[in-house]
């Protein structure tokens, strides 16, 4: 359908805009400092669920420098193991997914279709620790701590509040009349799976 419209490839991107309206995901810098102002310590155990890393190894440099325990699925498994599930990204994603949703806690940095269907799953499972973040509030915090406008606490404490009421705890999917692209996804929050589903009728 796309092919009737010739102008399609030639979308205008503000990345500029787009980081500040939270549909970016977050950095790795900015990731080691919003989950140290969460409170993780140095020796947390991070396991990263995703696929090729966007500039590599090298970009991941100072989440790992902030947070040694860096641990990915190519770096657990057997190489032999490993060889069944390369060049089968739904596969590879699949192992993620198991990892993600059995965590202590699940953090996603960006909001896609993986970190719904675990969020969905985790609320499924006993409402397991999860923190959605606002990427658009934690923008904003991160430029003002990083232009030295605001003060390490005063940034950890506003990480913390932004944070506050995102735990993916009970709560009815939010519906929109006539506008079903901005209502809550189904699989992110099943509430008519859950015990509280009399809650939301």
């Amino acid at each position: 359908m796309r092919y009737a419209y010739p102008w399609w490839r030639d979308k205008e991107i503000d990345s500029q805009t787009k980081r500040l309206q939270g549909l970016c995901p977050l950095t790795p810098e900015e990731t080691s400092l919003v989950l140290k102002a969460l409170g993780f310590q140095k020796d947390a155990l991070i396991y990263i669920a995703a696929g090729e890393i966007y500039g590599g190894e090298k970009r991941l440099e100072p989440l790992r420098a902030a947070f040694p325990r860096l641990v990915r699925k190519e770096m657990l498994l057997d190489s032999e193991v490993l060889r069944q599930f390369q060049n089968h990204s739904s596969q590879m994603a699949a192992l993620d997914f198991l990892v993600s949703t059995a965590s202590d806690a699940f953090i996603p940095t960006f909001d896609g279709n993986m970190a719904k269907l675990v969020e969905g799953h985790r609320r499924f499972l006993g409402f397991r620790r999860s923190v959605m973040l606002d990427r658009q509030k934690l923008v904003g915090l991160l430029d003002l701590y990083t232009n030295k406008t605001i003060s390490w606490d005063n940034f950890a404490s506003s990480v913390r509040e932004a944070r506050k009421n995102r735990v993916a705890q009970p709560s009815c999917r939010r519906k929109l009349e006539n506008r079903p692209k901005e209502e809550d996804y189904f699989y992110a929050n099943p509430h008519e799976c859950l015990a509280n589903s009399s809650l939301c009728s």
